[in-house]
Formats: structure tokens, C-alpha cells, sequence
């Protein structure tokens, strides 16, 4: 980064790991945070910018080149973009076929939303630390991250709203009754209701937990890598070429995870929804 010569290991890693963050500060009123201090000091209600351009812009990405695709589809013989995109449908389809939620129109493209939209969150994790954020601080933006699956705001947004489908569906399929019964007659029967229940309701609530913590620690701790690699090139030549051949290393490594992770986003909605379509037994 242009700015790192004039901090040190632990500043520069905090300013990577610091959002764009525009708040009410206690003290200095509405407005973006020039510390990570400042940063924390907004609290609950403040808005990390980034997060918010990069998801949205990376997800009308996703739309604008699949409609594009759409649109000039043929039935001859397709192009290498329509090869693709018919893969990757025809591979979401795989997953979803075969489970209780087939046959809602809304699993299988809420499915390939959720892959695409996280694997391309994903990628933008192997763009050089240090490229965005110095042109961001050239034009007077103090910090930037640009990867917002390493924001547990947005993996914790995302896990919301399966859950939330989660329960609809519960809800819908198996009726307010069956549901209810479901979370406090299993799996000791009546006389065990509040260990059914308390049972029940932890592997419940695990479900939105375990999908936004393993996305965000997994890409968490892969920027985290990035950061420590991208400081050896400040000590000297040896460090430096050590540094770059590490970073080729772990990026081409970085591909597997950045896709296992959205596939694994995927996959687990799928589950989810697969048992929130089953009928209460």
C-alpha cells in the first residue's frame, strides 16, 4: 500500500482490517470513521460502506451477465459463456434434485444466487491487499475492504435470510402445530418437552450460526494470510521474492477454498430447506 511505508506491522494490518464505516459517533456527530476506533465507537447502527457497494455491485454483476447470457441464448451450438452457464445451472439442479424442496420454484435459483453471489464475494479476496485500498486512500477514502464475505455483517445477513425461509417453510409445510411439535416432542416424546425443546431450539438457531461463521472465518483468516504475506515485500529482496512466491502459492490454494466455501453455503441452504420441506413426523 502507498501509506504502509510510514506504519508498522500491527497499523498496517489493522487498517486492512478495518471497513469503511459511516456512522453516529458520540462525540463527533454523523459521518465516516477516520480511526478503527472511531469505527467501534458508532456501534450496532453504523453501515460499512464497502461491504454494502462491493455485495450489491458484485450481485447486479451476477444478474446483468446471466440476463445477458439468457438473452442471447440459442439452440444451435452454444458459446463458451452459454456453455458455462448452462453447467452451472445444470449443476445446482443436481443438488437440488432428489430432496423434498424440488418442487418449489423458488430452492433451485435461490441456490445459484447464493453460489455465484458468494463465489464471486469470494474472489475478490485473491486481488492484491494493497491495490484497491491505495487508490481508495489516493482519492482521500480512508479505509476499504474490498472481500465482504469478510464482514460477519454480510455472511450473518445472508444466513438471516435462509433462516428466515427456514421457518417459513417449516411453517407452511408442516403447519404452526406440527412445527411446534417438531422442536418439543422429539426426540424424547411428550414427557421430555423441555429438553426436547431446548434440543430442538439449539440445533435450530445452529443452523444460521454455523453457515455465516464458516464463511466468515474461512475467508477471514485467508485475507488474514494475504496481509502477512504482502508485509515480507517490506524487508528486503530476499523476504520480498519469498513473499511473492507465497502469494502465488497460497492464491492458486485460495481458488479450492473460495469456491468449497460457496459451494458449501449452497449445499447447506439446500439441506435446510430440504428439511424444512419435509413433513413433521
Amino acid at each position: 500500500m502507498a501509506g504502509s511505508e510510514t506504519l508498522d506491522s500491527g497499523e498496517y494490518i489493522k487498517h486492512h482490517l478495518t471497513n469503511l464505516t459511516f456512522g453516529n459517533h458520540p462525540e463527533h456527530g454523523w459521518g465516516i470513521a477516520n480511526s478503527s476506533d472511531e469505527a467501534a465507537e458508532m456501534g450496532f447502527w453504523a453501515i460499512h460502506l464497502d461491504t454494502m457497494f462491493f455485495s450489491i455491485g458484485l450481485g447486479a454483476l451476477f444478474l446483468y451477465l446471466f440476463y445477458k447470457v439468457g438473452q442471447s441464448a440459442t439452440a444451435g451450438v452454444p458459446g463458451k459463456a452459454q456453455n458455462m452457464v448452462e453447467a452451472i445451472v445444470g449443476f445446482v439442479q443436481d443438488n437440488v434434485r432428489s430432496t423434498a424442496c424440488e418442487r418449489n420454484p423458488l430452492v433451485a435459483p435461490l441456490a445459484l444466487t447464493i453460489f455465484i453471489w458468494v463465489f464471486l464475494m469470494n474472489l475478490m479476496d485473491l486481488i492484491p491487499v494493497d491495490l484497491v485500498p491505495s487508490l481508495a486512500a489516493w482519492l482521500g477514502v480512508p479505509f476499504l475492504k474490498i472481500v465482504p464475505t469478510t464482514d460477519p455483517n454480510a455472511t450473518f445477513g445472508m444466513s438471516l435470510m435462509v433462516f428466515a425461509l427456514i421457518i417459513y417453510y417449516s411453517i407452511k409445510i408442516k403447519g404452526a402445530g406440527g412445527f411446534a411439535g417438531e422442536l418439543t416432542l422429539h426426540p424424547f416424546g411428550k414427557w421430555g418437552m423441555p429438553a426436547n425443546l431446548l434440543l430442538e431450539g439449539i440445533n435450530l438457531l445452529a443452523k444460521p450460526v454455523s453457515l455465516s461463521l464458516r464463511l466468515f472465518g474461512n475467508l477471514y483468516a485467508g485475507e488474514m494470510i494475504f496481509i502477512l504475506i504482502a508485509l515480507m515485500y517490506g524487508g528486503g529482496m530476499v523476504l520480498g521474492v519469498t513473499g511473492g512466491l507465497l502469494q502465488f502459492v497460497w492464491a492458486v490454494f485460495h481458488i479450492l477454498i473460495i469456491t468449497l466455501q460457496a459451494f458449501i453455503f449452497m449445499v447447506l441452504t439446500i439441506v435446510y430447506l430440504d428439511m424444512a420441506h419435509q413433513e413433521s413426523h
